[in-house]
């Protein structure tokens, strides 16, 4: 059966809690689900949990990567998820299970829908199952009139979660919430947790990675945890489909209580006082994923899950955007004349997407040159979203229809409205409906979010749905997160991609190496094609980097787009005040948009050294025989240097190069997974497109 063109329906299966569940089978292409006396099994061609169904209340007791043939027998008999002061008796409710129908945005998949009750909570668990995939997603939903104590305790966290002796004792685990746990045999085990951050108007580290030896019980922070048997070399990965710990709700100072082969994932961003009887409250989410040897397996198999959360399409989500923003000219030339010519000028350049910023609207924003306007109270004024009339006369249309004859679709920022924890979404919301059905509006940057407490966070995703439901899963949401806290990489990441930061000559906070290295390090863990990644004007500013080694003017442009090619690139400035000498960029554009969905496909991780403004650095875009490389040699004196690929020893290429200074050459990958690049200049590139030869 293909995805294409499913009918698929609902509800396949349904089970009360008096109906025997002997025999009840679901496939859809190599998913399947069995629920056979009282086990539970769920995978598909590349993994397989087998869980003691036990009333809804699940037990893993089995873990198959199928891959390898290799079986993790757990070593717990308890339930996989737990709250402090409630029972493990459970009493179930319904178990269903059904295919999620294929969209413009997601392909289609399927779902095992669980409900129990464990004393006066009502639980909803969710299992989803991708096909081909090595991970499984699970999904939590809470009710209930609990009376038991907080779940969440700053006087606890502070004083007992934090101390090492307390923790290392076990006694922290039945004082907290779980929301997944693996019991898995011996003592070998080594951990890499990775701990990511967003809020980069105020931050320029954005991954750390730490690794541990397992030994007693202790907390690690940091929303994907690896966990890799030296005895064996099997592993699985942990992921908490949550907000970085820096947003996080409800944070317990964690994210996984692990020891040894005993790993917990803790924290599901609510309180015992935000459940309530009439709703389903969500939490955070789990994924569990398996690999197998090297480090690659693990970032493949992570990927693989990532990349099933949103179907990529080329005319929407492959773009080379331009906001003017980043020439700080804020709302002053935001107007119908300036955005005419501006659409005449990208299109030399080649530009796909132009975003207008802040300053289109009526409404007068904090932003706003000279005006001291405010985002407190928007919905007091009904106009506040309407097209300036002054500089937009007739609304967007000469706009959109300008940039439909020069071949670039036209975007728009957003700032909902905050007030009363986003109680206007719906009419947030109808604003970005009313503007695709008017104009053909589709991408909206979403700015200024401030997701402090569950019910700022249900609004604004409903606000996310309905604008997705009202555009047939056709909308891209531009996500900003350079302040406040946010959704972020890993959580509701499944509308579009992420504006990453704002970087200003005009405060000298750009610098090439700076982009270069935090897309380079958020590669491993986040797809790189997700992510927008800006270049400014090197022109402009000069003088405020007046002797600085770094200087963006000490850059080819060549160079500065090269940066982002691995991402969706940011023309972050005005095209009016670039030099003719820029517009030369032009034709490296246009060569990189025939090729910027092939790049994309593969799996991206970094390569060589970490960007330091003197390195030789780079990028592997991996498909099964075939790739590219994006290579920079910066400011140093080695003209040659052997780089680390992800490609196996003794592997031969052939690579070709598309665009920047280097030559072709063949070569065999050596022992160490090395091969030869030569760039000739300093601060140069090469992007080569490679195939394997025999």
């Amino acid at each position: 059966m293909t995805h294409k063109g499913l009918f698929i329906g609902i509800l396949l299966i349904t089970l009360s809690t008096h109906s025997s569940y002997c025999n009840n089978n679901l496939s859809y292409v190599d998913c399947f689900v069995q629920l056979k006396e009282d086990v539970l099994t769920v995978g598909n061609s590349k993994i397989e949990r087998i869980f003691k169904f036990n009333n809804g209340h699940l037990i893993t007791r089995h873990i198959l990567n199928k891959e390898t043939g290799f079986q993790w027998n757990t070593t717990d008999n308890t339930p996989d998820i737990s709250f402090p002061g409630i029972t493990d008796k459970a009493d179930l409710e319904s178990f269903r299970t059904y295919i999620v129908e294929q969209t413009l945005s997601k392909e289609a998949y399927v779902e095992v829908e669980i409900i129990y009750k464990v004393d006066q909570l009502f639980v909803k668990r969710i299992i989803r199952l991708y096909p081909d995939c090595p991970a499984i997603g699970f999904d939590f939903y809470f009710k209930g009139n609990i009376e038991t104590p907080k779940w969440y305790d700053p006087g606890f966290i502070h004083e007992s979660l934090t101390d090492v002796r307390f923790v290392a004792s076990r006694n922290a685990r039945s004082q907290v919430p779980v929301l997944e746990k693996l019991s898995l045999p011996g003592k070998h085990w080594t951990y890499r947790v990775v701990d990511l951050y967003e809020m980069t108007d105020h931050l320029n580290d954005l991954v750390t990675v730490h690794d541990y030896q397992a030994y007693h019980e202790r907390l690690y922070r940091g929303n994907i945890l690896f966990a890799q048997n030296l005895e064996n070399d099997e592993g699985v990965f942990l992921l908490k489909e949550a907000p970085s710990p820096n947003a996080q709700l409800k944070y317990l100072s964690g994210d996984y209580l692990a020891s040894f082969g005993e790993i917990r994932m803790i924290g599901p961003g609510i309180d015992a006082d935000d459940i309530i009887p009439s709703a389903w409250m969500p939490g955070y989410s789990a994924v569990m994923g398996v690999f197998s040897k090297d480090e690659y397996s693990s970032l493949k198999s992570l990927r693989t899950y990532q990349n099933k959360l949103r179907s990529r399409t080329s005319d929407r989500d492959e773009m080379v955007m331009m906001n003017t923003w980043g020439d700080r000219g804020l709302d002053s030339r935001i107007n119908e004349k300036y955005i005419l010519e501006e659409l005449d000028i990208c299109s030399r350049l080649g530009i796909s997407h132009f975003q207008i910023d802040d300053g289109w609207q009526t409404g007068k924003s904090p932003a706003t040159a000279g005006q001291g306007g405010s985002f407190d109270d928007i919905w007091d004024r009904d106009n506040y979203w309407i097209p300036n009339k002054v500089n937009f006369p007739s609304g967007f249309t000469p706009i959109v229809e300008k940039g439909k004859k020069v071949g670039i679709e036209i975007c728009l920022w957003f700032n909902p409205s905050y007030t009363d924890n986003y109680v206007n979404w719906e009419k947030d919301a109808n604003v970005l409906v009313n503007l695709y059905k008017q104009y053909g509006i589709r991408t909206f940057k979403i700015d200024g979010l401030r997701i402090h407490n569950k019910l700022s966070e249900l609004r604004v995703d409903s606000m996310f749905k309905k604008v997705e439901k009202a555009l047939n899963n056709d909308a891209v949401i531009n996500l900003d997160v350079t302040a406040d806290k946010r959704f972020g990489y890993l959580y509701k990441n499944g509308y579009g991609n992420i504006f990453l930061e704002n970087r200003y000559s005009d405060f000298a906070s750009y610098y090439p190496y700076w982009s270069l290295r935090n897309l380079w390090t958020l590669s491993k863990y986040v797809p790189a094609q997700d992510l927008q990644i800006e270049f400014l004007n090197k022109w402009r500013n000069k003088e405020k980097y007046k002797n600085d080694l770094f200087a963006p003017e000490l850059y080819n442009f060549d160079y500065l787009f090269a940066i982002t090619m691995m991402s969706q690139p940011l023309a972050w400035m005005e095209a009016h005040n670039l030099p003719e000498e820029a517009f030369s960029l032009g034709e490296t554009i246009k060569k990189y948009r025939k090729i910027q969905e092939n790049i994309h496909q593969g799996l991206i991780l970094p390569v060589g050294e970490e960007p330091n403004g003197k390195s030789w650095t780079g990028f592997q875009s991996i498909c099964e025989d075939t790739g590219y490389f994006l290579i920079f040699r910066e400011l140093n004196d080695m003209p040659e240097y052997r780089m680390k690929t992800w490609l196996e020893p003794g592997t031969k290429i052939e690579l070709e190069p598309i665009l920047g200074e280097g030559s072709g050459f063949t070569a065999t990958i050596d022992d160490n997974g090395k091969i030869p690049f030569s760039l000739i200049k300093k601060n140069s590139y090469s992007l080569y497109k490679y195939k394997m030869v025999k």
